[in-house]
């Protein structure tokens, strides 16, 4: 029977995979950090590895948000180009009308 990765407690996988961010400028790369930080928490250091990795996916926004995101800017861009077309069509007519308000006799 294999163990099913629940020695250590959401707490302690936290902690480790932030010691790792923390002090990984202070090794000469990241597999040397988890390394030593694994040597200290008691796992091995892949394991460590797939709690980074891990913890790197949770925090990555999730393909739905990114889409909604794209649909949103879509939605946007599609209202600015109607804007600008109505604007356009604005001042159009503010033209036309202000050249027939000068072209109309001057009434005493």
């Amino acid at each position: 029977m294999t163990m099913t990765g629940k020695r250590h407690a959401p707490e302690v996988r936290e902690r480790a995979v932030r010691m790792v961010r923390e002090h990984s400028g202070e090794h000469s790369s990241q597999w040397s950090a988890i390394v030593s930080i694994s040597s200290k928490i008691g796992c091995t250091a892949e394991t460590l590895r797939r709690w980074i990795k891990d913890a790197e996916r949770r925090e990555e926004p999730s393909a739905a948000a990114v889409m909604d995101e794209k649909t949103r800017i879509k939605a946007l861009e599609r209202e600015n180009r109607e804007l600008r077309q109505a604007n356009e069509i604005l001042r159009k007519a503010s033209a036309y009308f202000a050249q027939a308000e000068l072209d109309r006799p001057f009434k005493w």
